[in-house]
């Protein structure tokens, strides 16, 4: 066996020098511990740097990618214009003048990408061991151009409630003038070819009914007493004196063969067959006990930015609340089956087919009440249901059949706290709205609430930056 105490003795003797000893070891941690902080340092540094250059690589390639989107470059210019991005930008965070390398870009038109890799020498605080004085970071991103079109129809509340309040020193009227043409410039300003506009924008102003203008001809005229169907295709026309005149443009809901709302976006020539067999066309019905037209004038899909701003300023406020008519105009405004009809009135070339690769369809319904109004209620729905329950009730069925076709539904309930409203009408108003509104995502915000103008304003513009993300997505 071997002899220890030797060591023994040798390692007991250094520790009863205590002075000299405490020296060596606190000589010994601190150097460690200077080296920990070194590289806790290193680390904190890089993970800065690393941090600063993905979100420079990601606004260079998600502008590179929306400027494809609205024709501002061709791909030939990509290169330059993230090249141009990261110069810009190359002082971010920490990272310091000219750093930023571009190593690759890749434009892939199958998927309709763009992607960058890109790197910075990082230069160490504390170079240690054997990490030299510099890193390398690296960052990569890709994200999503399109040729798609978007049309967007704003069904947007011009009843008596958005009146000015003197005493309550309110304009609702004027606030949701205010924030729906800023979003209509917004939206129009990705137009770069006004032969072949990218955004189309359709305006639905509605209270008690829509005023359909010129697209009047696709309105069936109820008279008391009357029937609720246009008449058979074969019934010989009579024009004489006795023959009723149409009172104004106005239309309400579109009504079976039964007297039921029609939730189908079948165009106005579209064949029916009524009770008897004959055929007649679904031309949308202008209920004979309605009251007041609103003076706005739908307008139907345009880039026409002068024509859409000064409807939106002829907005005066009157009349009450048919939300359900509302929707199943905007959801004219973009269903195909309307293009025809929209063509030969002159009045635009009309919604493109439902193809999500090629085509984004919006729709935007803005409220500041409860939806109150309606001329008839859904097959199947409750005799009791009164106007307002029939109203929520075609509004939130035809919105189904509008998400079912791809339609992404935005929903704006405006001064929904309004003292003046009792709870009940307000979850009722607010309820509506939810589940009209498509699903959110962890993204895409879809219901909002404004208690003023200002709240209004930044809703829509939260929304065409929305709208925006639906087609260029990283």
């Amino acid at each position: 066996m071997r002899n220890y105490g030797g060591l023994v003795h040798a390692v007991g003797g250094f520790a009863r020098h205590s002075g000299g000893n405490f020296a060596v070891l606190f000589g010994f941690a601190a150097s460690v511990l200077a080296l920990a902080a070194g590289f806790s340092v290193n680390l904190s540094q890089l993970y800065n740097a690393k941090s600063s250059l993905q979100g420079v690589v990601d606004a260079a390639v998600t502008s590179t990618a929306r400027d494809l989107t609205t024709g501002v470059i061709k791909e030939a210019d990509a290169n330059k214009a993230v090249q141009n991005f990261l110069v810009a930008n190359s002082m971010a965070g920490i990272l310091q003048s000219d750093q930023i390398v571009l190593d690759k870009l890749v434009i892939d038109r199958t998927a309709n990408t763009v992607q960058a890799d890109v790197h910075v020498d990082v230069a160490l605080f504390f170079p240690v061991f054997g990490m030299g004085d510099t890193k390398r970071v690296t960052a990569s991103t890709t994200s999503l151009y399109s040729d798609k079109t978007i049309e967007v129809a704003m069904m947007l509340d011009v009843t008596g409630s958005m009146a000015a309040n003197w005493w309550a020193k309110t304009d609702k009227i004027g606030d949701l003038q205010t924030a729906a043409s800023a979003a209509v410039e917004d939206l129009l300003d990705n137009n770069i070819d006004p032969k072949n506009p990218r955004v189309r924008v359709a305006i639905v102003p509605y209270a008690e009914a829509v005023n359909t203008g010129g697209l009047a001809d696709s309105v069936f005229v109820e008279q008391p007493g009357g029937s609720n169907l246009p008449p058979p295709v074969d019934t010989p026309m009579q024009v004489d004196s006795s023959t009723p005149t149409r009172p104004d443009n106005c239309a309400t809901e579109r009504k079976d063969k039964d007297g039921y709302a029609d939730y189908s976006s079948d165009g106005p020539s579209a064949p029916r067959l009524n009770n008897q067999g004959k055929t007649y066309l679904a031309k949308i019905n202008r209920d004979d006990r309605m009251g007041s037209c609103p003076k706005p004038e739908l307008i139907p899909l345009s880039a026409d930015k002068a024509k859409l701003l000064n409807t939106i300023a002829s907005f005066k406020a009157g009349g009450v609340t048919a939300g359900g008519i509302a929707v199943q105009w905007g959801y004219y405004m973009l269903s195909p089956s309307w293009r025809s009809t929209i063509v030969d009135a002159r009045l635009g070339a009309g919604p493109a087919n439902f193809d999500s690769r090629k085509v984004g369809k919006v729709a935007i319904l803005m409220t500041d009440g409860q939806f109150n109004t309606a001329f008839a209620g859904g097959r199947g729905a409750p005799r009791s249901q009164n106007a307002g329950q029939m109203s929520r009730s075609n509004a939130e069925n035809i919105c189904d059949n509008m998400k079912r076709d791809g339609i992404e539904i935005f929903t704006i309930g405006f001064d929904l706290d309004d003292p003046s409203m009792t709870s009940t009408e307000r979850d009722q108003a607010k309820s509506v709205l939810q589940d009209c509104s498509t699903a959110d995502t962890s993204t895409l915000k879809h219901y909002y609430e404004a208690a003023t103008g200002s709240e209004l304003n930044d809703a829509f513009n939260a929304i065409v930056q929305n709208i925006e993300r639906l087609t260029i997505a990283k």
